[in-house]
Parts: C-alpha cells; structure tokens; sequence
C-alpha cells in the first residue's frame, strides 16, 4: 500500500474528455483504466482534450492496483490517483465496557 492511500480515502483522478455523449453527458479517458467512462456535466463548457478531475472514495486497495467508487467501481493504477482528504475514524464518546459496580 504506497503512499499510504487506505479504504475509505478521497482520492482524485486526472482524466481527459473524450468527447460529448448527450446535451448533459461527457465521455472520458481514465489511465489505467481500459474502457471508457461516461459522466454528468451540466455545464456544457468541456472540450475533447480538456482534463477534468474525478473524485470517489476508495473500496479496495491490492499492492498495485485501487478500486474507486465513481458511481460503478473503477480499478486503476494506484500512481494515477493523487490522495485528496484521508478517512479519519470518527472518536467515541462513551467507553466500550460500562463501569463495574
């Protein structure tokens, strides 16, 4: 697991738009990844060639590879993702044992 990306990570992915599918929906090209991927973009302003940034959270991580969740899972190269916000388990308030009597 290099640099040091875990389950439950935000993570970002660099891809290029392929081209437009509809009025509201975009095809890019993820590396690593060998099929294309289709999102939503509302505001009509990408052109092919224009790199955009995808976000998800991670779901698996094997020793070269990373499966994020981008609406359907994605498995690409763990260099082609760049670390965004680490999870952070959340702190308890109370103790796991209540207190003897």
């Amino acid at each position: 697991m290099s640099k040091g990306i875990k389950v439950g990570d935000e993570v970002a992915i660099t891809a290029k738009v392929r081209r437009r599918i509809a009025e509201d929906r975009v095809s890019v090209s993820i590396p690593s990844y060998g099929f294309p991927h289709s999102i939503v973009d509302r505001t009509s302003t990408l052109k092919k060639g224009q790199p955009i940034e995808l976000t998800g959270d991670v779901l698996r991580v094997d020793e070269k590879t990373v499966t994020v969740n981008l609406s359907p899972p994605v498995t690409v190269d763990i260099g082609t993702v760049r670390l965004v916000t680490s999870y952070v388990l959340p702190a308890r308030k109370k103790p796991l044992v209540d207190k003897l009597t």
